[in-house]
């Protein structure tokens, strides 16, 4: 039987309930190393059970008892996809620690104590025997964060050199009502029934008796109730996908006021109405996510072109001795709050909030 391991996440920072497990790592093997620069394979084991730990919280139920041994894709399995992507991960770390210094990085005095005080609360809240199965050492926890604080911050100073101009054309959202007839009815059990083709035919003569009602001059919205159509409103612009595509480009085309004529589907009929070009507040959240977007692949480029550069060498002999399989991960929550009951210094506040970022999944 797979034996049983938690790991309490404090503020999205590592510290422990109960572990237990068993293990053969030698913890001073070189597990990667990128350019002169080498990680063990505490730190790696350590990073891979963090990783662990959130798979089998949030998709064990669904994975089952025998997750980690099941296919993710083709030719992998979900425990070489995440061990894989923890290399990754850790070779990306590595290299935001080479290259701090191109982006003036460095970690704070308040930084350098939140973190040193993490890792040892984690090894003053468990056992010696149930820290040797994760690796959790003081120390290698406070390896582990330092690298996690430091690529917050260079993927931070990276992005912002991203463009963030964007005009209002780029991002432009359009506005529309729709209405929608729907092809299926409740039952008196309340699942889901198809409509019978005859039934379907006069969903659709009502849809086309609403569309003659509109331009004959009726309220869009008032009709809609009379019609016994569903009301709604949608921002778009020309890749969106909701509330179906051929309802998005039969909109696109045309001007403010103007309506659709009944678009079917396969789940019933359409009409919209455009009712603005410009639909301001939507098209300031567009702009957002595209400087996001942008801000991400600029990150992503530089770390790509940093590993296309770099010699990287991933040990396999140490990765295969982290065995998921032999030992369950999961997460605890817990509802305290660093500094709840005192007041924080910029440094602190500025560690807390970087450790936040310590949850974030890299690259």
């Amino acid at each position: 039987m797979k034996k049983k391991a938690v790991i309490l996440f404090l503020s999205a920072m590592l510290a422990a309930g109960s572990l237990t497990g068993c293990g053969s790592l030698d913890e001073s093997a070189v597990a990667v190393s990128v350019n002169d620069k080498e990680l063990t394979a505490d730190v790696a084991n350590f990073y891979a059970r963090y990783m662990q730990a959130q798979y089998e919280t949030y998709y064990g139920a669904y994975l089952g008892d025998d997750m980690w041994n099941t296919e993710a894709e083709e030719g992998e399995t979900y425990e070489e996809s995440v061990k894989n992507a923890a290399k990754e991960s850790l070779e990306i770390m590595l290299l935001c620690e080479e290259h701090m210094g191109d982006y003036e990085v460095s970690l704070s005095d308040g930084e350098k104590e939140e973190i040193s005080k993490t890792a040892k609360e984690f090894a003053e809240d468990n056992s010696l025997e149930d820290k040797e199965k994760i690796s959790g050492s003081a120390e290698t926890a406070e390896r582990v964060l330092t690298l996690m604080a430091i690529q917050g911050k260079v993927q931070e100073a990276i992005e912002a050199g991203a463009d963030t101009e964007v005009s209002d054309e780029e991002a432009a959202q359009k506005a529309m009502q729709y209405v929608f007839f729907s092809y299926t009815t409740t039952d008196d059990t309340g699942a889901s029934q198809e409509l019978s083709e005859e039934e379907k035919a006069a969903v659709k003569e009502n849809a086309q008796a609403f569309v003659q009602a509109v331009q004959g001059g009726d309220d869009f919205a008032t009709a809609a109730t009379e019609y016994g159509g569903e009301l709604s409103d949608a921002t778009f612009d020309a890749e969106s996908v909701t509330p179906s595509e051929e309802v998005v480009a039969a909109a696109d085309s045309l001007e403010a006021g103007a309506n659709t004529d009944v678009i079917e589907t396969d789940a019933g009929c359409y009409v919209a109405k455009v009712t603005s070009l410009l639909d301001q507040e939507a098209t300031e959240t567009k702009k957002a996510q595209i400087v996001d977007e942008r801000k991400a692949q600029l990150y992503q480029d530089t770390c790509d072109e940093w590993r296309e550069e770099a010699d990287i060498k991933e040990h396999d002999s140490v990765w295969k001795k982290i065995d998921f399989n032999d030992l369950s991960v999961t997460i605890k929550q817990s509802s305290e709050e660093p500094y709840a009951d005192e007041v924080q210094t910029d440094d602190q506040a500025e560690a807390q909030e970087n450790a936040q970022e310590i949850g974030r999944a890299h690259v």
